[in-house]
């Protein structure tokens, strides 16, 4: 693989065909095609807007600048979930997490994390917070996670259980991701799964009693003995 600048300013990119990504945009996956030079700008092939990546140079020549072909996005698309079920103070904090997150603010975001993690645990009491701690190790075993990541997201949620207030652990990249999706399973645990259920147990209820109060007898007077 080859990304270089040459000594007429183009951008030539072994791996340009190929090249997709989940645009920040229109979140549609989509083929990306420079158009900016000689200050190279990408842009999305499904809404043209702009996206800005970042290469590392490596290594200066006669008559091209090589470039590494590892990129790092500058944008990143925004991260969704379902906040109808959430109490108000919980989906305030996580919004702000996922919107760090997105940023590529990493170590904000397990801030924001550990408050949205202190304002459900508040919300759900002591008991709703132990069912959550049992959820997690749960999430350990479903996701096989090894147990460096593993301390590393529960101290970021929980605290590092020394019994003193401390900051969240630094986090990078891929172990943000991954209490990303750690926290968003929790939540829904923890809310949305349980208002989903009782908003589909009500309707269920609901379309039971009309039907009922519906349905035409069979006999319009006693039937013979």
């Amino acid at each position: 693989m080859s990304v270089y600048i040459d000594a007429s300013s183009q951008l030539l990119n072994d791996q340009e065909r190929s090249l997709a990504l989940n645009c920040p945009h229109c979140e549609v996956t989509a083929h990306i095609t420079p158009y900016a030079v000689p200050r190279f700008v990408y842009r999305c092939d499904a809404c043209n807007s702009s996206l800005f990546l970042r290469y590392p140079v490596r290594l200066y020549r006669t008559t091209r600048i090589e470039l590494s072909p590892q990129f790092l996005e500058v944008e990143r698309p925004r991260e969704k979930f379902t906040f109808s079920h959430l109490p108000e103070q919980v989906e305030l904090y996580f919004k702000e997490a996922l919107a760090t997150f997105s940023s590529g603010a990493f170590n904000a975001f397990a801030s924001m994390c550990r408050r949205t993690a202190q304002a459900a645990f508040a919300d759900l009491g002591e008991a709703g917070k132990l069912r959550l701690f049992d959820e997690l190790n749960h999430v350990r075993n479903l996701a096989e996670l090894d147990g460096e990541i593993f301390l590393l997201v529960k101290d970021v949620i929980f605290g590092a259980g020394t019994g003193t207030r401390s900051d969240p652990p630094l986090l990078d990249a891929q172990s943000a991701a991954i209490a990303l999706e750690v926290m968003k399973d929790l939540l829904y645990e923890a809310y949305v799964r349980k208002g989903r259920l009782q908003q589909a147990l009500m309707m269920r209820r609901y379309f039971a009693e009309e039907t009922a109060d519906n349905i035409t007898p069979i006999f319009t007077s006693s039937p013979p003995t």
